[in-house]
């Protein structure tokens, strides 16, 4: 098969991933927070006087094993 062609595909799997992702962040004031990510137990927030730091570890482990499922089936051989 043509690489060419190959390439083609995928740049229109990641663009068209990019625009759900584009719309869900449009209206994502309007959708409720149904998965709480961000605020999961295991996410670290330390915060002290003027000094905040946050770090979502558990929610990104969720985001990453959810792309990882679907780029499994998108590219599966």
């Amino acid at each position: 098969m043509n690489p060419l062609s190959e390439l083609g595909k995928s740049l229109l799997i990641f663009g068209i991933i990019f625009i759900v992702i584009g719309i869900i962040l449009i209206f994502s004031n309007k959708i409720p927070n149904i998965f709480n990510l961000g605020r999961l137990p295991g996410d670290i927030y330390y915060k002290k006087g003027n000094f905040t730091f946050y770090f979502p570890i558990v929610s990104s482990i969720i985001i990453s094993i959810i792309l990882t499922l679907i780029l499994n089936i998108f590219f599966r051989k």
